[in-house]
């Protein structure tokens, strides 16, 4: 049988998700613990990959068993995982389900804060001395919206088949005093570094390093600066996969904000 594993983790001592030599990774740990419990080797295929450093609040694996078990699994994995991993649902599903390629849909949230908070440190990025103008980086969100290719905004193009991604949806939204900045953005798929690259250049308009015109003139010419800026990992958040078979909540992940108080700004 095979099971969809729902989770979420705190990436900054991972050196991300997929499993990797001399480091250690989020699937790492988790096969560990499985193998451990059940006694036998269980290897995941999560549905994507995430930075080091980069947080998942919701983020789903599968994994293979012949047979079902009788004790609580949940309760087992909690107890002996870390606890920057949390485990928080198991569905039973077909056997042909992939947590990966059935994806049709991910959501990711970038958060900045521009107070000096040492209870934030860890969870976004911190802009102490640069006051961020908030209607340009508007502005360079509506520009992301008119857009499909994003060649210019990956890390490397080459491994990807295509760098056509479908955008659903992107906004940014702050709180009252614009000093807590969500980026939000929903997508077929997302090519590597595609985010922290986009956040890196709205950063940079916010602060006047450069202009809307050359923002946009990266979308049509595919081709991006030599010397750019890829905003930190610590504020990326995989908040939300979406599948044709499961209904899936939004977690809360609203960075000491409740939903209702931010305020979209495009």
């Amino acid at each position: 049988m095979r099971y969809f594993l729902e989770l979420s983790y705190f990436g900054s001592n991972y050196s991300g998700w997929q499993r990797q030599k001399d480091v250690i990774t989020v699937q790492q740990v988790i096969e560990e613990k499985l193998s451990s419990i059940f006694k036998e080797t269980i290897t995941v295929t999560g549905c994507g990959r995430t930075d080091a450093g980069v947080h998942a609040s919701q983020y789903f694996l599968h994994f293979d068993r012949k047979e079902s078990w009788e004790f609580d699994l949940i309760f087992r994995l909690n107890k002996c995982l870390p606890d920057d991993i949390s485990i928080h649902s198991i569905l039973p599903v077909e056997a042909r389900s992939h947590a990966r390629f059935d994806a049709r849909k991910r959501d990711y949230d970038y958060f900045i804060h521009t107070n000096k908070n040492p209870f934030l440190r860890s969870a976004s990025t911190l802009f102490t001395d640069d006051i961020l103008d908030i209607d340009l980086m508007v502005k360079g969100v509506e520009i992301i919206k008119r857009q499909t290719d994003f060649k210019a905004f990956c890390k490397k193009p080459e491994l990807h088949k295509s760098t056509i991604c479908i955008i659903y949806n992107v906004n940014l939204s702050t709180n009252k005093d614009n000093t807590k900045i969500r980026f939000h953005i929903e997508a077929n798929h997302f090519l590597r570094g595609m985010i922290r690259i986009l956040v890196g250049y709205l950063i940079n308009i916010g602060t006047g390093k450069i202009t809307l015109e050359t923002f946009e003139s990266y979308f049509i010419s595919n081709e991006r600066a030599k010397e750019f800026d890829v905003a930190p990992p610590q504020g990326l958040y995989l908040s939300k996969i979406e599948y044709p078979y499961l209904k899936t909540e939004t977690p809360d992940i609203f960075f000491g904000q409740k939903e209702e108080s931010w305020i979209n700004r495009t």
